[in-house]
This record gives C-alpha cells, structure tokens and sequence, in this order.
C-alpha cells in the first residue's frame, strides 16, 4: 500500500543525476592547510572546507566535512550516535606528506596531497578513503566513496532481500514497504546507510537523508554513500572479532534495553480482532486448547470498524468494545498484556483532525498549512513527530492509553509509508523538507514512545513494536518486524537474511510475522515450519490477514498438536532465551548469529539459511515443502541433535533426517542449557524448579556457562543489582573418567522480587557414562535401579541406559553445589 507522490518521482531523476557524477568519478581532490588537536579530536582546514576526525571510542572514530560553500540547508544533527562523555586518549604523528591520528586501536593515517585518508587497526590496513568527500555547490551532489578490496564481501544496508553478501547493489536509502514481498527485495521498511565487511570493519553513514548506497555496482572496486541533503559524516568502527564489531557498533549507537519477559512468550496477533468480544474468545481458545500466551495485539479496529476512514481517531470505538478498561483487567489478571497499534497519520475525517490542527502537531505544506494527501486510508496529514508540541501531543495519547493498562506499543506505518517529498518539518528549529529527515522518522517515533514511558512509568521495560527506524534505534527499545510478507514458501526463505543483516547492527529483536502476512494462502506445512522456526527467532508472533487465522487455534488437531509442542518448548527454553536478551542489553550480541561469528570464516559469510541461537544453538529451517532429509553444514565441533540426542560431528557436511514434527536444531557439545517447565505465560514464571542440561562430550575438557534472573519487568534491574546470575561450570578429568560440576549463585546488591531460596535443581548429562559413584558436597548419592524408584526420592540419580542420559535431583540454596561423577 506504498504509494507514490510526484516528489518521489522527481526524487529518481535527482538520484539519476547522482548517479551519473559517482561513476564519471566526479569528486572534489582537495589538499591539506593547517591542522590544530582539541581533545580527542583533529581539525584539519582544507582548500574548499574544514574535516574533522573526532575518536568516539578507542575502537571509532568519526569523520566530518564542512565545505566552504556558505550556509548548508537542510543539516541535521546526528540520530544515530549516542553522547560520549569521555575524551579518548590520542595520538598525534606527523611529517611533511601525512598526518597519523592514533587511539589505542585505531589509526587514521591522513594523506596531505591530495587529501586522504585510510584507516589502520593494529597494522592492518581496514579501509580507505577512495577520492574523499563528494560536495558540489552546483549540483549539490554529497557524499563519500571508499575502496573495496578484490575479494571483499560487505554485508549491510538493513532490511533486503539480496543474499548476505550486498557488493555488486546500488541500494535505495529510502525507507519504503515492499508489501508481498518473496525472495528478492531491493528496498525494503528499514534501511541503513551502514556496512559490515569481511575485512573486520564497519562504516555508518550518519545521514537520515534520502540517498544511495552503491556497494561496488557502479565502480567494482568502489563503495559510494550519496545523498543531496544532511551532513557530510561517517564513523568508522573497528573490531577485535566479527561479533566484537558488533559490541563495538552499539557501543557508540547504544544498546538495547532488556525487553519484559512476556515479550518473548506467545503474542496473539492479527488483521485483526473487530472487538472485544472477538478478543475474549480467542484467548479462551487458548486457554481451552492449553496453549500459553502472554500478549494481545490490537490492529485498526480498537478505533473504528472499518480499515479506512478511522485512522488518527486513538481512542476507543465504544460499540465493538464496550468496557476496554475492563478488558484489559481481566486479560492482566489472566497473565496477558494489551498491546495497541498506532500509526502517525490523522486523517481529516478522523476524530482527532481538528484538535490535532488547533494543536499545531501536523507537518506543513509551504504555504504554512497542514499538509494534506490521498493514501489508501484515506485524506490525511502526517504527526511532526520531530516538534516538540508534536511529542507532547502525541505523548498524552499514549499516557492515558498508559492508565488504561496498555502494556505495549505497535508503531505501524512509520517509513512513514507516504511521505510527499514536499512536507515541511520543524526539527531543533529549523525547517526541513521530507528528504532531508525520512529516514529518521519512525526512529523519532520509537525515541517518543520510549522517552514519554522512561517519564511517567520509570520502572516498566518497553515493549516497541516499529515496522521502521534508522541507525541507533535500538536504543530506545524497538522490536522491528520485516514487514508484510508473502504467505507462502518464498516468503519464509530471506527471513534468516533478514534477521542476520539486522541484528549485526544492534538491531537484535527483527523477527517475522510467523506464518507469513499477505494472502489467503492455507498450507499447513508451511505454517508449521514457519512456526517452528518461530520457537528460535527473538519474538514469537503469528501475524496475518485474516483470510486464513495466524493463531494455532484455529487450525486442525493436526496442526495445533504439533505446534503445542513448539510453543511449549519455547517457554521451556526461556532461562536461555533470557540470559540471551541480558546478552544483547549488555553488548549488543545477537540472538540469532551469523555462522561466520563462530568460524570467524569470510566463506562462511554468504550462509544465509543457518545461524546460531546464542553461543551454544544451531538452527537450519526447512524452507521447503515436502523435506524428509536436510543436508547441513555444522560448525565445527561436536554437535548434539536437540531432539534424539544423536551426536553429529561438525566442520563438515551432514545429512539430516526431518519429519513433520520438529526443524533441525543441534547443540553444541560442552554447552549448558537451562530449562523450566513449561507454563501458561510469563506472570506463572518461576525457575524454582530448574532443569539443567549438559551435552557432554569427552573432548571438552572445560566447560562454563550462565544464567541470568531477575523479576523480568523492572527496568534497569541489572544496574539497579535486583538480579541473580547462576554460574555454571563442568571439568572433565579423562584419565580418570570422572566429570564434576560447580555450580554457583552470584546475587546482586539485593534480592529481586520473587527470587527462589532454594531451586529444586535436575541436571540432565546427556551422552553420559553409567556412573559408579556420584557424590553431591562430598555426600553419596543413591543411583535409582529404576526411573520410578527416582521420581520417589527428592535426591538421587538415575541413568538411563537406552537414551545414555543421567538425572540427578538436589536442592540448590545459595551456597554452592558441588558434584562429582565416577
């Protein structure tokens, strides 16, 4: 429903033009005049303007272009970074021909003659400069190139469908939906002006504009960023390891706050519940049907009955739900979380248009007046969402909505999905034109949301569901989707891609409507496999026009059997899905990671099918109909069956049986992995019985692990110490044929709300030996001649002799556990 203005086209000769200076190698050779260091940072003056390279981290530094070209319109601060509030300490060399500007990690070794500069870590050459900043006072042609390295893969650019490698694209940064789309998708929701590379590095763009990104397809051996607007900015960000780039990356774009525990369990969704009666009996369904859920989400009709004509009315249409305050009592009380769709545009039929006027919340048309356009919803305009009385306007929404006991946020629509280019915007003071700041509007969305909530409810954690946003936007809590799929086998195929591209960049929590979106496409293989695959993607959430039902409930015994069994494993896993999200708060690691962060392989990089889930998963869905056999490429390592327990040897190809039931996921040998048992949602929680399983194997010698607990809804329990880590360790002692444990709680500065005493603890070794002794803190342990005599005892230990797994019960108070097995 992405429609077209005659801006926009306009937009495709401005970038024709654009084109045509970068591969006639149009750039502005410019020469060194005089340098002075302030800080952390050096200024360098120029013939035709000043560039200064400011060190935000010891592992970045930013670089900045201000031409002598008079005053430059439509500059905008940067969105992406975060502040730094600390000087970096730095280097100063320099001789007749160069300038060399050094942290501790990074240098920047600068060319004088012709200007240039190129980018060092450690005596390694990252990346250079390939003829310096584009900036044209005629044909306000800007930008930068770079040179790329004859066998270099560069990953990046957000949300495409194109293969993980990217070199070889011209790439549009213009954030747009691509509504259907399968297995090709050059622009998408959710772009970003950055790159990753296979030679360890990253370059982030720090321009909201419209723009391009040429990765090596107009020029081989070239990478070009072009915009006409915004500032000339680019950050460089080095790395001591592929997933270290990414720690590095967040570190200076933020990271991502801890999400509530309920986000990560079951969310009921789709297009979408007509009323509240509506709602109530879906959720009974699930209760009936015995299947967990933590969330609802409300589509278009909370505020009006019919898909056009209501939008901007965010409030309750009173007829189709009566008595919304109560509702939503009564699904909290059940363990289940409102979460309400709201888009930014008012439309002049709605009931807020004239507040929304009087208020003087809208963007502007150049005669001063509301700017008003036709888009499939109807006539409308659009929220300022950069005005300051914007954001108090539209922050006083979702605060009553907030005192309703709205638990959650859908931004929906937030390229924003029509933008005329001609929509004029008030950002810190000054007027920009809709090019200028496009691709920052949904991350100024999430900013609103997320800040309006940190202001009035301090102690609850996001949830920010945003179909759009820019460089940084995890910062402020959003949870990103791929938009509205296609339905079909050729939707699921790019959703690993699309998930990987984006987690790289801190965006860790991108998942897809589970089953895919757009159609009326009934295949229960495909949503089977879509929702088994949905149990290791960050968020789990069916979503789906209506034509054929997203929630399992309303499909065959069959299906609802198998997908039971998913969604209940999901919440069995969720001390290790947790520990990931604490992960991912603290350095910005993935959930889902690339395979090339394990092998640290550039080959590796082009895999866009498999991926880890965490350090110790690996995850290979089927993709396409009909599979009973899957060939797969394991890491190396020993790698366990998830399911059957059968040992795979990795760094080579295997071939993998499949049914119906399950994907094919494998756990790495050594690896801890902390299981509950399964519950109806979140607000049931509780690892006060824990069951830990060890994947052992007698080539790992040392084995360590973590778990991390807290209340699951306080923010910032980390830094506040309302938090637990359960510390993990294994030793295996060949020659002896003997494995201990250790096995301790660390608490932080106080106990958390509702943190067990004791745990009831059953460690599960997998492919273990029939033991000898077992001893628990220097204490025999009686060995069960039977699994029911060991469910009689609260301590003992059986070992199942058919499956080669060993159980062992004992209780867990704060001191540590110590066990040895013979």
């Amino acid at each position: 429903m992405a429609l077209f203005s005659k801006g926009q086209l306009g937009r495709t000769c401005l970038f024709s033009l654009l084109f045509f200076l970068l591969s006639t190698q149009y750039v502005n050779a410019r020469d060194y005049v005089s340098h002075q260091v302030s800080g952390d940072n050096l200024i360098i003056q120029t013939d035709d303007g000043q560039i200064t390279l400011d060190y935000l981290t010891d592992f970045s530094v930013e670089v900045s272009f201000e031409p002598n070209l008079g005053k430059q319109s439509q500059v905008t601060a940067s969105f992406s970074l975060v502040e730094q509030t600390e000087d970096v300490k730095v280097q100063l060399e320099q001789s007749d021909n160069q300038l060399i500007f050094n942290s501790k990690q990074l240098s920047a070794v600068i060319q004088k003659s012709p200007l240039n500069i190129k980018y060092i870590q450690q005596g390694t050459l990252l990346v250079r400069e390939a003829g310096g900043f584009i900036a044209n006072s005629n044909t306000q042609a800007r930008g930068i190139q770079f040179k790329l390295a004859p066998n270099e893969k560069i990953l990046g650019g957000g949300e495409r469908v194109l293969g993980m490698d990217r070199r070889g694209n011209r790439l549009p940064l213009y954030n747009k939906a691509h509504y259907g789309y399968g297995t090709e998708s050059t622009q998408m929701n959710y772009g970003l002006p950055a790159v990753y590379s296979s030679n360890q590095y990253m370059i982030l763009f720090d321009n909201p504009a419209s723009g391009w990104l040429d990765i090596g397809k107009t020029k081989a051996d070239v990478l070009a960023f072009e915009a006409k607007l915004g500032q000339l900015t680019y950050v460089v960000i080095a790395g001591n390891s592929f997933s270290d780039l990414t720690t590095q990356y967040v570190n200076v774009t933020g990271k991502q706050p801890m999400p509530p525990r309920w986000a990560l369990g079951y969310i009921a969704s789709r297009f979408g519940y007509h009323s509240e009666q509506e709602a109530r009996e879906t959720l009974n369904l699930f209760e009936q049907q015995n299947f967990p859920v933590d969330a609802i989400i409300f589509d278009l009709y909370w505020f009006g009955k019919d898909v056009q004509g209501h939008m901007g009315n965010l409030a309750w249409d009173n007829k189709a739900f009566p008595n919304p305050e109560k509702m939503i009592k009564d699904f909290k009380q059940a363990g289940v979380n409102t979460v309400l769709i709201t888009e930014p545009f008012i439309l002049t039929t709605s009931k807020k248009w004239q507040n929304a006027v009087d208020n003087q919340v809208l963007a502007l048309d150049k005669t001063g007046n509301p700017k008003t356009f036709d888009f499939y919803f109807g006539n409308t305009g659009l929220v300022d969402i950069f005005k300051p009385e914007a954001k108090a306007w539209f922050g006083n929404i979702y605060h009553e909505l907030m005192q309703q006991g709205i638990a959650g946020w859908w931004g929906d629509l937030g390229e924003p999905e029509v933008h005329p280019a001609d929509t004029l915007h008030q950002v810190n003071g000054n007027t920009l034109v809709a090019d200028a700041i496009h691709n920052a509007y949904g991350h100024e969305w999430a900013k609103l949301v997320y800040q309006n909530q940190q202001l009035n409810y301090p102690n609850t954690r996001p949830f920010i569901l945003m179909r759009s946003g820019f460089a940084g936007s995890q910062r402020y809590g959003i949870i990103p989707w791929t938009g509205d799929v296609g339905r079909n086998w050729d939707g699921l195929k790019p959703q690993v891609e699309l998930s990987l591209q984006m987690s790289l960049f801190g965006l860790a929590y991108t998942h897809s409507d589970l089953g895919g979106f757009a159609g009326d496409n009934l295949d229960e293989e495909l949503y089977l496999r879509w929702l088994q695959y949905g149990v290791f993607q960050p968020i789990y959430r069916p979503h789906a026009q209506e034509a054929v039902a997203p929630e399992p409930v309303f499909h065959s015994e069959k299906v609802q059997n198998i997908i039971r069994q998913s969604v209940n494993l999901r919440y069995q896993l969720m001390p290790y899905l947790y520990t990931m999200a604490f992960e991912n708060s603290q350095t910005g690691k993935p959930l889902m990671q690339p395979v090339f962060f394990a092998s640290q392989a550039p080959q590796d990089i082009d895999n866009k099918y498999d991926y880890l889930w965490g350090d110790d998963f690996f995850v290979s869905p089927i993709i396409n109909s009909g599979v009973t056999e899957k060939t797969v490429d394991l890491p190396e390592g020993q790698w366990f069956d998830f399911f059957t327990d059968q040992i795979y040897a990795g760094g080579k190809t295997q071939k993998v049986a499949v049914n119906l039931e399950s994907i094919p996921v494998f756990v790495k040998a050594g690896a801890f992995v902390p299981m509950v048992e399964r519950v109806e949602n979140a607000a049931h929680y509780s690892s006060e019985q824990l069951t830990l399983h060890y994947y052992h194997d007698p080539k790992v010698i040392k084995s360590d692990g973590y778990m991390y607990e807290d209340d699951g809804k306080t923010a910032n329990a980390f830094t506040k110490g309302l938090y637990e880590k359960l510390k993990f360790n294994a030793t295996f002692k060949p020659e002896q044929a003997q494995l201990n444990f250790n096995f301790k709680r660390d608490v932080g500065a106080k106990p958390y709300q509702g943190m067990p005493e004791n745990r009831e603890l059953t460690l599960v070794v997998h492919q273990a030996v029939k033991p000898r002794t077992i001893r628990v803190n220097q204490k025999d342990v009686t060995i069960a001649a039977s699994y029911q005599q060991y469910q009689q005892t609260n301590s003992s230990a059986w070992f199942n002799s058919q499956t080669k797994q060993l159980m062992l019960k004992t209780n867990w108070h704060t001191q540590a556990v110590e066990i040895s097995i013979k």
